[in-house]
């Protein structure tokens, strides 16, 4: 079953809130985000699922905000959940390693729980190179992953851990580690996870 498949499948069988990552609201995520975003900043959520940051975005002012994810049935149920105020937020249905981003577009980009589930190192890379091509000189990136006291498995698939030095290592020349912080989410379960935040900014020397 390929990436598009597995979490079409994830978000047309079960609840938003009975998935192990969900959260009322993002509340480290929507913190970490107004540290350095403007109301105009160009945000990027990537993998925003039917996650409720979109709404806490556009409710505390944020005008420039894009969601992107691998599912048309997430990204629908955004869109029906947040109803007129939809058409206030590009949406993008695509794979991240694979999505056409234009260049030095995103003063922010935002991920959590993406990243851990890249366990092939050749999708990491394509990661990274579209971090360091639509991220603008000066911006910032915010990766949420597990841990390294996180699962090794979400949602039936083999995940990757980290610390924020492993972590950089990844992310490698094209961005300078600011800073890093970990946390422990609840799941709606009542089990308890690990969960690493990183902030980058990108490296002006490095090269795409």
């Amino acid at each position: 079953m390929d990436s598009r498949t597995h979490w079409e499948k994830i978000y047309g069988e079960k609840a938003p809130n009975s998935v192990s990552w969900y959260r009322p609201h993002l509340e480290t995520s929507l913190s970490l985000i107004e540290r350095v975003a403007s109301r105009d900043s160009a945000i990027i959520d990537v993998g925003g699922g039917e996650s409720t940051l979109v709404d806490d975005l556009l409710s505390h002012g944020h005008e420039d905000v894009t969601v992107l994810d691998v599912s048309q049935t997430a990204i629908d149920a955004n869109k029906t959940r947040l109803g007129k105020a939809s058409e206030r937020v590009h949406w993008l249905v695509a794979d991240i390693t694979k999505a056409e981003l234009t260049q030095s577009s995103y003063d922010l980009w935002h991920d959590r729980a993406v990243f851990h589930f890249l366990t092939a190192p050749n999708d990491r890379v394509a990661y990274v190179r579209q971090a360091a091509r639509a991220v603008k000189p000066g911006g910032h990136v915010i990766v949420s992953t597990f841990g390294p006291e996180g699962p090794t498995k979400c949602s039936g698939l083999d995940v990757v851990r980290y610390d924020a030095e492993s972590l950089h290592r990844e992310f490698g020349v094209h961005f300078r580690l600011l800073d890093s912080s970990k946390e422990l989410h609840q799941t709606p379960f009542g089990t308890i996870q690990q969960f690493l935040n990183v902030h980058f900014t990108p490296n002006v020397s490095s090269e795409v």
